[in-house]
């Protein structure tokens, strides 16, 4: 297994693995598969343009992608101190082996290197206590919940927020 930067040569294999996750685990994503599963080549490139204060990581099992994780960054002046995590998935065949710590670590090293950034967010549906636990372990502290959040299938699905301080400033 290594994990590394993903690039817009990438934006393929993203893309398989980002329907896939869609699909298995609707209720983990903002996103459908619905929403995405026609997006053209340039949109998943331009999702995986390098930039130094944000950027997606993937871990690989030989030559296939078997999970993914990316961070965001806000972009309104007085919001741009905060980076979000989005897109975290490890297919179930290749959990249980850390790969989900060490894509979120990678994130987070990113989200280090630029100084302006002070804290990272995310969000994670309430139900998902393996995730939880993973975002708590690596610092994340939860200040809030969100009833409803997302409704899926005509079910309502409530979503934890979750914020880690990377600067005491």
């Amino acid at each position: 297994m290594h994990i590394r930067r993903l690039t817009p040569a990438d934006a393929s294999a993203f893309q398989a693995l980002r329907l896939v996750a869609l699909k298995e685990e609707p209720s983990a994503f903002g996103s459908s598969y619905e929403e995405e599963k026609d997006f053209a080549a340039s949109t998943i490139e331009d999702r995986l343009a390098v930039k130094p204060d944000r950027g997606s990581f993937g871990a690989f099992e030989s030559d296939t992608l078997v999970g993914v994780v990316a961070l965001g960054r806000e972009s309104l002046n007085k919001l741009a101190h905060k980076a979000f995590i989005w897109g975290m998935y490890v297919t179930p065949k290749a959990r249980g082996r850390g790969l989900g710590r060490s894509l979120l670590l990678e994130a987070l090293s990113l989200a280090r290197s630029v100084p302006e950034v002070r804290q990272v967010n995310l969000c994670v549906n309430a139900g998902a206590a393996e995730a939880i636990r993973l975002y708590e372990a690596v610092g994340f502290k939860t200040f809030g919940r969100e009833p409803g959040a997302m409704l899926i299938n005509g079910e309502l699905h409530d979503e934890v927020h979750m914020y880690l301080r990377l600067t005491d400033g």
